[in-house]
């Protein structure tokens, strides 16, 4: 069984710093690459970062200059968050791809204006 774990959130004030954790473990070959996604209500998921096995990191557009992505090790991805900010707030999900997605239960992120 795969579990993907995530830890991390909860609610901040604005300012300062902020990390996500994601570890993933159970029987699966890598992964081939571990991710972030965030979740605002009504929405889909949509891509914060992704970092591959050989350390190559992807963003989407909203983040690309905010947060940053750093794996530890082949299955542990943080997700750095600076100068928190209220439209940081969402569900954010890690997620694990080795031959398809295994996605953890989301950790609620309010960053209080």
């Amino acid at each position: 069984q795969v579990q993907v774990v995530e830890s991390g959130g909860g609610q901040v004030e604005t300012g300062g710093s902020l990390r996500l954790s994601c570890v993933v473990s159970g029987k699966i070959l890598g992964p081939t690459f571990m991710g972030w996604y965030r979740q605002d209500p009504g929405q889909q998921p949509a891509l914060v970062a992704t970092v591959q096995s050989g350390g190559s990191t992807n963003y989407g557009d909203f983040v690309k200059v905010r947060f940053t992505i750093s794996g530890d090790g082949p299955r542990t991805v943080h997700l750095h968050m600076n100068s928190r900010k209220p439209e940081y707030t969402a569900v954010y999900y890690c997620a694990a791809f080795s031959g398809a997605y295994y996605w953890g239960q989301g950790t609620q992120v309010t960053v209080a204006s």
